[in-house]
């Protein structure tokens, strides 16, 4: 039983993630989403097939690295005690996913739709900020 004492761990900590790096920026998934903006207007300015075409491209793979950048922080950075203390968290993270996949940026060209994953992605890094003070 005394030896039980000895090896029990005095201090107990938890990480984020598997590989505690501490490093977590919504500034990540606001980069992209204001590419997705950007590249919509354009979209939206030339007629040119070509380019129009990739702009697709590059608006579709812009989304997928939002959705990712935003499924980090909403996987690992934030916790429980985030989830309890802001409970629209979950239904902003809901929104923003969607607002960045096929029924939103991902398969719209319109810079409106892209605005609209800008302020969601905007409230949660609010919410992160506020979260990095406490």
């Amino acid at each position: 039983m005394r030896l039980f004492h000895l090896l029990r761990p005095r201090t107990v900590v938890s990480a984020h993630c598997d590989l505690p790096c501490g490093v977590y920026d919504p500034a990540q998934a606001r980069i992209e989403a204001e590419s997705i903006l950007a590249v919509t207007k354009k979209y939206q300015d030339n007629a040119d097939p070509e380019f129009r075409t990739r702009a697709l491209l590059i608006k579709e793979q812009r989304s997928e690295l939002v959705k990712h950048h935003l499924w980090v922080l909403w996987t690992d950075y934030f916790k429980a005690p985030h989830f309890e203390k802001y409970p629209q968290l979950h239904g902003l993270f809901n929104e923003a996913t969607k607002l960045a996949g096929a029924s939103g940026a991902k398969g719209s060209a319109d810079p409106a739709v892209a605005e609209q994953l800008l302020a969601r992605i905007e409230e949660i890094s609010k919410i992160f900020w506020e979260t990095k003070q406490a």
